[in-house]
């Protein structure tokens, strides 16, 4: 009989020490936080939302304009001027200066030059306003002490692999 104990013992121990090493690991904080916590508020800096919502329309309007794609260039215009009043807004104010007011001196006349330009579908008006709006851009940067940052028209599709610029004929 004790010989048939000894395994059962040594059996029932090992699955003793495997359920509480599951409960222990359970209870352990995961490094990644609580899966079921509410997200926090998201509060980015001017930089996030100009890398994640103005530098890309800002290449697709260059992009879908130099294509003379008429109708996605007057898409990506409106959604990069959406992109401009979402930014002042969730960023008022960047080290003391209004952000409406550096957007609108950097970019409000290019914009109205580019919302005609794309209306009339006029390839070398669009090109003369694109690159005063981009002039703008880095305007904008010198004037707010980040003159490394230097935006440019872009030359090649290929950072949009997935999005063909090519009016559909």
């Amino acid at each position: 009989m004790r010989k048939r104990i000894i395994p059962i013992l040594l059996v029932a121990a090992v699955a003793a020490s495997a359920v509480l090493a599951t409960r222990g690991a359970a209870q352990a904080p995961s490094p990644m936080g609580d899966a079921n916590a509410e997200p926090a508020p998201f509060n980015p800096q001017l930089s996030a939302l100009m890398s994640m919502l103005i530098q890309p329309r800002h290449a697709k309007l260059g992009l879908a304009g130099k294509e003379e794609n008429w109708p996605l260039a007057g898409y990506a215009l409106k959604e990069l001027k959406q992109g401009f009043l979402v930014s002042a807004r969730a960023v008022p104010r960047w080290k003391g200066l209004p952000v409406p007011d550096l957007f609108d001196a950097a970019v409000s006349q290019p914009m109205a030059l580019l919302d005609f330009a794309v209306k009339a579908a006029e390839p070398r008006q669009f090109a003369e306003a694109y690159a005063r709006l981009t002039a703008g851009c880095n305007a904008c940067h010198a004037t707010t002490d980040h003159p490394f940052v230097v935006i440019k028209a872009p030359d090649n599709p290929s950072a949009y692999p997935n999005q063909d610029f090519a009016p559909k004929r």
